[in-house]
């Protein structure tokens, strides 16, 4: 067996069986091995906090993809046009895919922060009655993870949508502008159809980084206020490391990664079933 087979072997499906066998245990701060049915999936389901990251993690999720999907085609669309300095500004659009997660949810935790970034400077400007606190604001906190998350990736989705646009037939665009169809209906009726496999990947990747998304939660708001912002990745650290539940954090985990295989499988089977290979 080849090394790198083996390592992947034991690192990650072995570490992926011992969670699932974790989750059916009594664990606490240390493992045991007694099997002991669903009974932490049954406490999981019970918690009022993990209502709530499942809640965030639809209205974050929901958003990041949707708001991703527009902004990333919109900015395809507008680069497609073969405009001046179409090299810088893909650049400009693709830099904040080179900054961590960790960067970027630090500096907007500064500019969303009432005291130190938007309002304070707007209020300097002289319009004090603006207010713009929603980071430590309950209700619209997990608002603000969107806000940063969709700058960070919109960049990516805009390639992805500008390649597909690229290898897009233009004799069929051409044969439709001389029957007097308009751009629109050239983008709405021809194109936009063309570049629906790029759309599925998008979807794909955009719904596996909202539900693994840590990282980005963690430097803006920590979970907070209280766990305002708490998505299922905070809440399995949090029942893994800081309250001594192994079993119920090893149940989050199994969650999130059936969620992750109900989103990827039908993915791979579309594109590696056999009559798509010989496409």
């Amino acid at each position: 067996m080849a090394p790198t087979a083996a390592v992947t072997l034991v690192f990650v499906y072995g570490f992926i069986a011992w969670t699932v066998y974790m989750s059916f245990t009594g664990s606490r701060m240390m493992p045991v091995y007694e099997l002991i049915g669903f009974d932490a999936y049954t406490r999981l389901w019970q918690m009022e906090r993990w209502g709530v990251s499942i809640r965030n993690l639809l209205i974050f999720g929901g958003l990041f993809m949707v708001l991703n999907l527009a902004l990333g085609l919109l900015l395809a669309v507008l680069l497609d046009q073969r405009i001046r300095f179409e090299g810088t500004l893909r650049a400009i659009f693709l830099y904040p895919m080179a900054l961590s997660f960790i960067v970027t949810g630090t500096v907007w935790k500064w500019m969303l922060n009432p005291g130190l970034g938007l309002e304070r400077s707007v209020h300097l400007l002289g319009w004090t009655g603006f207010k713009f606190d929603w980071i430590i604001n309950p209700d619209y906190a997990i608002y603000t993870i969107v806000i940063a998350g969709v700058w960070q990736t919109s960049g990516l989705i805009m390639a992805m949508f500008l390649a597909a646009l690229r290898g897009v037939d233009q004799d069929v665009v051409k044969a439709a502008y001389m029957d007097g169809a308009s751009m629109p209906q050239i983008y709405w009726g021809i194109i936009i159809p063309s570049i629906r496999p790029a759309f599925f990947s998008a979807i794909v990747v955009l719904a596996h980084l909202a539900v693994k998304s840590f990282d980005l939660v963690i430097a803006m708001t920590n979970g907070g206020p209280g766990y305002a912002t708490d998505l299922p990745s905070i809440f399995m650290y949090a029942m893994s490391f800081q309250r001594n539940n192994i079993a119920v954090g090893s149940a989050t985990a199994v969650m999130m990664l059936c969620t992750v295989m109900a989103i990827v499988v039908p993915y791979l089977y579309s594109e590696l079933r056999p009559g798509r290979r010989h496409e």
